[in-house]
């Protein structure tokens, strides 16, 4: 088996390396400056000069289609360069991206919806999780029923990323009680200035990951913004939300990377009763410890991505990358934060802001424990085995 980069995966993980290290890591203190004092840690003009810059060495549109723009890249690409991404904790993403599903729109709302988005003039989100519907997003109470030609919208969405800002939201509303997830589900693109309503949710996270509760009183949309088919949404919420799970542990595993590398410096520096620390088992231990585990969470990762290329089923794998990546992401940054003491819990070092950030890991975008039912399902009913791809 072969596992080394090719040349051109070798080529653009080197250069999204370099961008980071030239254009994102430099602004850290001022990032940690702004956060501190209750500010973004970017501004939305300076996220769009870092994107432009981007732009003009030809990066963008990581995996948006080349037929809109975009580079095209396959799923272990795309994991490369979230790894890279993830060695800071600056606030960025490469524009020229849009949701997947939103690619499920008919010509007039690529249009409107999709080419606008993938530009970076809108910006969308998606709007699914209520107040009792999270984990289990069959139970979802919003309900949509069709007036003339407009559907009315009528309930809230809460914990949606990007709810602040966005323009757009696709929600998912109950328009057949009777069918409820299995048919009776529809998703809607719904313009702000239609009149929903959004009020930011404080969490321990920083600006780019706060959520918003979205509040739908009597929204009227015309029939023509239903995305997809009447009835079909749940299908396409399944896979917005299946649609790389195994990129969110591999930015973690950039983070751990980075981290862990801050516990080597440090370990050398600082001493104890007249020697480095790094001479102290206890410190050894963790260190040991962490790069065995960053290895184990690299394949996970690498493996999801390997099988989304290949066409194959990938769900249970990228559940296990998720579900392993929080949970020793979280243990990795506890253990750096440890070994550097007082100066660890400190905010002028970032090591308690990686601290919270990761513990988002094991909570958005499936918990903990439902990629745990899920793993155990899928191994219960045959359709996964201990064996693995090599069977």
């Amino acid at each position: 088996m072969d596992f080394s980069l090719s040349d051109t995966e070798r080529d653009i993980r080197d250069w999204v390396r370099n961008f980071v290290q030239r254009e994102l890591i430099p602004l850290e203190p001022e990032v940690l400056r702004r956060e501190r004092a209750g500010e973004r840690g970017l501004t939305k003009e300076e996220q769009r000069e870092l994107q432009e810059k981007a732009r003009k060495a030809g990066f963008w549109g990581v995996q948006t289609p080349e037929e809109y723009g975009g580079m095209g890249l396959g799923a272990v690409m795309a994991a490369l360069i979230e790894i890279e991404l993830g060695r800071t904790f600056v606030p960025f993403r490469f524009g020229g991206y849009a949701d997947n599903i939103l690619y499920h729109a008919n010509e007039e709302q690529k249009k409107r919806y999709l080419i606008p988005t993938i530009e970076g003039e809108r910006k969308s989100c998606f709007a699914i999780t209520e107040p009792g519907a999270g984990s289990d997003a069959k139970n979802i109470r919003t309900t949509a029923h069709l007036d003339g030609d407009e559907w009315v919208i009528n309930g809230e969405k809460t914990f949606i990323t990007g709810g602040i800002d966005a323009d757009f939201a696709m929600v998912f509303a109950v328009t057949d009680k009777e069918k409820g997830a299995n048919g009776g589900v529809t998703c809607f693109l719904v313009d702000r200035d239609m009149g929903w309503t959004s009020e930011p949710i404080d969490i321990m996270g920083e600006w780019d990951r706060q959520p918003a509760a979205l509040v739908f009183d009597n929204v009227r949309v015309p029939k023509e913004n239903v995305l997809g088919e009447v009835g079909q949404g749940f299908a396409l919420a399944m896979q917005w939300i299946g649609r790389g799970r195994y990129l969110l542990p591999a930015r973690a595993l950039g983070g751990c990377m980075r981290l862990v590398e801050m516990g080597i410096d440090y370990a050398k520096t600082r001493e104890t009763f007249g020697k480095p620390i790094a001479e102290r088992q206890a410190i050894q231990w963790m260190l040991a410890d962490s790069a065995v585990e960053i290895e184990a969470l690299r394949w996970l990762v690498l493996q999801a991505a390997w099988q989304v290329d290949q066409g194959m089923d990938s769900r249970h794998a990228q559940s296990m990358a998720k579900l392993y990546g929080g949970v020793r992401a979280n243990e990795i940054v506890d253990r750096i934060l440890q070994l550097h003491g007082g100066m660890g819990y400190t905010r002028e070092l970032p090591i308690e802001r990686w601290y919270r950030d990761l513990r988002l890991l094991r909570i958005f975008e499936g918990t903990d424990e439902i990629q745990r039912r899920t793993i155990a399902r899928n191994l219960l009913k045959g359709h996964a085995s201990v064996n693995g791809v090599l069977g």
